[in-house]
């Protein structure tokens, strides 16, 4: 068996497949690799199986690096619309949902599938259930070694993704590589997650599972306008897992639970027009219905809106248009979309993906401390730098 490659590829996710794809049309003799037993599992399951594979808004403000300019070079040399053309090629439906998130009609697998045949099209190498003991450098020769097998390349590229969903084999190797071959690593954390709050809060969510509202959440000043879910463990829905890669432990967010409303105002016309309003009906006109209740209940209002000060119709209109909460943490990356943080930037070429320490070694994908919003904007970032640095491996 000839273990002699040009390129070998860990990790066979989005990224890493795009990699391999692009260092094989350049008739590069490609390994893809792979610890986990199935290949692209987490574009399987992602967007409800339907994978939002990318966004039609892509651009560099849409994501979050120690190095905000990183982004650009990648992203501008593979665009949306690129992988967009390879959908169309293959012919797989999709539509747009919501704020340019682009979805399959039918299933993530015609993805997965899409990826492998371009694999087998670019002569890829592919090996599943691949388990790395050692990874070393000799005479410009990268030396990757299994319990069984040595293997060698000119070129290595880390695709191993980050911490997030565990279930499917997400683990620090890349990391443990980086940190092997010099690279610093920003500190990592759960990104695109439900938040989690003290007990009184958490009661409150309870009562409230199921629900959603239109809310902006807000951090300091960042904001997102999208639905938020009260579930049983805490706060959910796009705009809590948008807010959740920005929030700091120990800091407060903002919830305006009526963005269309300056609810102090309303009740103030409420009053001069009929001061025998009751105080629940009219903030039952704003919010659904178990909501008001669970809201006047904790401020303790009751009755016609006349009977009320100034004072606390403040204090409840700020307690819906202004709620400041605490959370405690984060569901962590059991539920986390991606990782925050990553492999250093400054230490890796935007234009090649490759690193500045150590010639013909590149990280792409979420291993970098590159991360994404939520709708289709991480994988855009797998495609993108994948892409790029298929063209110099």
């Amino acid at each position: 068996m000839n273990n002699k490659y040009d390129v070998i590829i860990i990790g066979a996710g989005a990224a890493g497949m795009m990699s391999a794809i692009e260092s094989g049309k350049r008739d590069r003799k490609v390994l893809l690799v792979d610890h986990y037993k199935k290949i692209g599992e987490k574009i399987r399951i992602s967007g409800g199986g339907r994978c939002n594979f990318t966004n039609i808004n892509t651009n560099p403000n849409k994501f979050l690096s120690q190095n905000p300019k990183y982004v650009r070079s990648a992203l501008s040399q593979y665009t949306q619309n690129d992988f967009i053309n390879l959908i169309n090629k293959y012919e797989i439906k999709f539509h747009e949902k919501k704020l340019g998130q682009l979805f399959c009609d039918h299933s993530a697998q015609q993805i997965v599938e899409m990826l492998l045949k371009e694999c087998e099209l670019a002569n890829v190498t592919i090996l599943k259930e691949f388990i790395i003991k050692n990874i070393d450098k000799e005479n410009d020769q990268y030396l990757v070694s299994t319990e069984t097998d040595n293997y060698s390349s000119e070129s290595l590229i880390v695709a191993t993704g980050g911490l997030s969903v565990p279930k499917i084999g997400a683990t620090s190797f890349g990391y443990e590589v980086a940190k092997k071959f010099d690279h610093n690593i920003i500190e990592t954390l759960p990104a695109l997650v439900p938040l989690t709050f003290s007990e009184k809060i958490l009661e409150m969510c309870k009562e409230l599972t199921g629900l959603s509202v239109e809310a902006i959440v807000s951090f300091n000043k960042v904001l997102f306008q999208e639905g938020m879910l009260f579930t049983h463990r805490g706060l959910s829905g796009p705009s809590i897992l948008q807010i959740s890669s920005y929030w700091k432990q120990g800091d407060h967010i903002k919830v305006n639970l009526s963005p269309k409303l300056n609810v102090y105002q309303l009740m103030e016309d409420k009053r001069k027009l009929n001061p025998k309003f009751d105080i629940l009906n009219i903030i039952s006109e704003i919010l659904p219905k178990r909501l008001a209740q669970i809201i006047c209940s904790e401020n303790k209002v009751s009755g016609n809106i006349s009977e009320l000060s100034n004072k606390i119709l403040k204090q409840l209109s700020d307690n819906i248009n202004s709620w400041l909460i605490n959370p405690t943490g984060s569901e962590g990356y059991r539920t986390a979309e991606v990782t925050l943080g990553g492999v250093d930037t400054k230490e890796l070429s935007s234009k090649t993906m490759m690193s500045n320490k150590h010639k013909n070694l590149f990280f792409i994908g979420e291993v970098v401390d590159v991360t994404g919003h939520l709708g289709g904007y991480n994988f855009q970032w797998a495609w993108s730098s994948g892409y790029v640095a298929g063209q110099y491996a």
